[in-house]
């Protein structure tokens, strides 16, 4: 059930259901203060500024208000301008369209652009129907003023109800990422160590092994969006106060984890196009031997892509203990797979045209991001400890 699934704080479901409160909250008030409060006679465009605040985090929400009110403040005054010039005739009409249009592609006012034309349309149909030049300039600044108060409950609300603070939704998209690589190593790896594997099922690894770049991507936003959420946030702002840190360096390492996992994305679909490429039929039994102790690796290696599918910060001191057994069960896998390679079955790693030495190399550079993985998580930890004393 949809509700069910909004129960859970970092679900998509949860994230719609409080924009949908937001945005009705913010509109309520804004229309109660334009329309009750002031009298405006145009107050529908409190409420519509407001709703165009309610962004997924508070600073993106300040930074669009200000693009919004520069732009609708352009738009404005173009019409006051070109109305005071020529009155609300079809040439002045044409001037501000034609100049709304020009300015509203300036790439400072990004997404709002627009709102310069659609300000400046609806400042010049209200300047129209005004009894007087002086009245239609009151109502020019009337619509100033509600765009003004619009922003202002907007971004109010968004920043002290229901702040979106989501360093979960960091931890979310690396717990998808590490949970798909860990999957694909492992059914891999078990394939190649029982020996019941075909050119159907290098094939479909392979595929897989290609779709998690994307995943990798939307790790990298996910973290990008939760440090975002963290600017102008109170309880950011509060930490602060009391001499905490800003909240930068669990980011910092997110990033850097995401990177990484970004570049084993890589090094595991080279992993499996390799595979894919290789012959199983034109080899003899050394090959499969070394196959056979390459899924070993495999397997070990979706030992520690599985701890990365539930990195959780509360338990990080285990879960790096975790990882430091897990990868020294994957560094005695690949010295294995060396030995097998360079010594008793001789393979010929050096071919380019064979799959043996690329699949040793990205084994090395598996291993290499998960140390450096390691490294960056046992930092991170430590900072911690240091700021926790």
């Amino acid at each position: 059930m949809w509700l069910d699934r909004a129960r859970n704080p970092n679900s998509q479901e949860r994230q719609t259901l409080t924009i949908i409160v937001k945005c009705t909250l913010v509109a309520s008030i804004s229309w109660y203060l334009a329309h009750d409060v002031m009298r405006a006679q145009t107050p529908a465009f409190a409420p519509f500024s407001a709703v165009l605040m309610v962004q997924i985090t508070a600073y993106r929400s300040l930074l669009q208000a200000l693009r919004y009110v520069a732009a609708v403040a352009v738009g404005v005054s173009l019409q006051g301008l070109f109305g005071a010039l020529a009155g609300p005739t079809m040439v002045s009409f044409v001037l501000v369209a034609l100049g709304a249009m020009t300015i509203g592609r300036w790439r400072r006012l990004g997404q709002q652009g627009p709102q310069v034309a659609t300000a400046a349309f609806f400042a010049f149909s209200t300047y129209a129907m005004a009894a007087s030049e002086s009245q239609g300039l009151r109502e020019l600044g009337q619509i100033l003023v509600l765009v003004l108060i619009g922003c202002g409950v907007g971004i109010v609300i968004n920043v002290l109800v229901l702040p979106p603070l989501r360093y979960r939704s960091a931890e979310f998209g690396i717990h998808t990422l590490g949970h798909s690589l860990a999957d694909l190593a492992a059914e891999a790896g078990e394939r190649l160590c029982d020996g019941v594997w075909d050119k159907e099922h290098t094939e479909y690894w392979r595929h897989r092994a290609n779709r998690l770049a994307p995943l990798a991507e939307q790790a990298r936003s996910s973290v990008s969006t939760a440090w975002e959420s963290t600017l102008l946030h109170p309880r950011r702002l509060l930490d602060r106060r009391r001499g905490g840190p800003p909240g930068g360096a669990p980011f910092s390492a997110y990033r850097q984890l995401v990177d990484a996992l970004e570049r084993t994305t890589y090094q595991t679909a080279s992993v499996m196009r390799s595979i894919d490429l290789w012959h199983q039929d034109a080899e003899g039994p050394a090959e499969h031997r070394f196959m056979r102790d390459y899924g070993d690796f495999l397997c070990r290696f979706a030992g520690i892509a599985e701890i990365y599918g539930r990195l959780d910060e509360d338990r990080l001191e285990k879960q790096l203990r975790e990882l430091h057994t897990a990868g020294e069960r994957a560094h005695e896998a690949r010295e294995r797979l060396a030995e097998l390679a360079e010594g008793e079955a001789s393979l010929p790693l050096s071919d380019p045209s064979r799959p043996f030495g690329i699949l040793l190399a990205e084994a090395v550079r598996l291993l290499d991001e998960a140390d450096h993985i390691h490294a960056v998580l046992a930092r991170a930890g430590g900072h911690r400890d240091a700021e926790a004393a």
